[in-house]
């Protein structure tokens, strides 16, 4: 059995200093904002994966449904000997991709979180006894430097992750990744697609409350590491779909006039009634724009797989 190989390349610090970064930075800014990332404490990750399970929320259903109809294709497609994938987590839908690369050698999973990479490896490692598998500790929205496997590679970034970037975010991540590619190697993208108002923001304002819970929960991660005194309850969660630039924006919406303390940043947040706080950008994706985002980045769409559907897609494109 090949052993689970562990690189570290974010610091131990780096969490904190993030935070702290991203907290001062989005509540001085205007309109003030917090990034999306701080939402997943273990508490928000139980949330996410209830909000995967509700009626309202299909783009996990509907990319699950893609790997598990068409990984053979995108095997085939890619012939792929290393699989990298960025925020791999817990390496679950993945699995229909390493079941079907059966020229596959190794499997590079990137994530923030060690336990998460360590027990998906070892899992893996069971399964797979063949399969090396080199867990990379790595923020993945940062320049990444790849351990030596074989090619092709195919990197993999699924969940519509791409979405909570911003346009200019976009494209200096796929500047990135096609730097760590050779001709030839691919990248596998899942992209949530534009469709009617009312199905996107049910499902990012469900009936059951829980989105609104796993939002005011970043609050709840400030307070604690930061030791500031949000009133969670004192904000409205709001999912907005905005028309001209085609995403969703979830937002927590201050109640009352109210000061906010964070005592680690020194600082006092002033909140008019009604003020808005971004929280999460989700941009939606068609083909065409999907296509000219990787064109740019110097990667060449070959492949496009959607659900039954139409809702969400994979696509495979190629360095060059």
């Amino acid at each position: 059995m090949s052993p689970l190989h562990v690189t570290r390349t974010l610091p131990e610090d780096a969490t904190d200093a993030a935070l702290r970064a991203d907290v001062l930075s989005g509540l001085t800014d205007h309109p003030k904002t917090l990034p999306p990332k701080w939402f997943y404490d273990a508490v928000g990750s139980e949330l996410f994966e209830r909000i995967t399970e509700l009626p309202e929320y299909y783009p996990t259903r509907a990319e699950r449904e893609i790997l598990a109809d068409r990984s053979g294709e995108i095997a085939a497609a890619s012939g792929a000997r290393t699989l990298v994938e960025l925020g791999s987590g817990s390496s679950e839908k993945t699995r229909f991709l390493i079941d079907a690369l059966t020229p596959l050698r190794s499997y590079v999973p990137v994530d923030v979180s060690e336990s998460a990479l360590t027990q998906a490896g070892r899992a893996l490692i069971e399964e797979r006894p063949g399969l090396d598998v080199h867990a990379l500790i790595a923020d993945f929205t940062a320049p990444l430097e790849l351990p030596a496997t074989p090619g092709p590679r195919l990197v993999a970034f699924l969940g519509g992750t791409i979405g909570n970037l911003l346009p200019a975010e976009r494209e200096k991540f796929l500047a990135a990744v096609r730097a760590l590619l050779a001709p030839g190697d691919g990248l596998l993208l899942g992209t949530d697609l534009v469709k009617d108002e009312g199905t996107l923001v049910r499902a990012y304002d469900d009936a059951a409350g829980v989105t609104a819970a796993f939002n005011r929960n970043v609050l709840a991660v400030v307070n604690r590491e930061l030791g500031a005194d949000f009133d969670p309850a004192a904000f409205d969660h709001v999912a907005l779909w905005d028309a001209e630039r085609e995403w969703i924006e979830m937002r927590l919406r201050s109640r009352t006039a109210q000061t906010v303390k964070v005592p680690a940043l020194d600082l006092a947040v002033h909140f008019a009634a009604g003020e808005d706080l971004r929280t999460e950008v989700s941009a939606k994706f068609r083909r065409e724009g999907v296509s000219a985002e990787l064109a740019a980045a110097g990667l060449e769409l070959t492949h496009w797989w959607t659900d039954a559907g139409g809702r969400f897609a994979l696509s495979l494109s190629v360095a060059r």
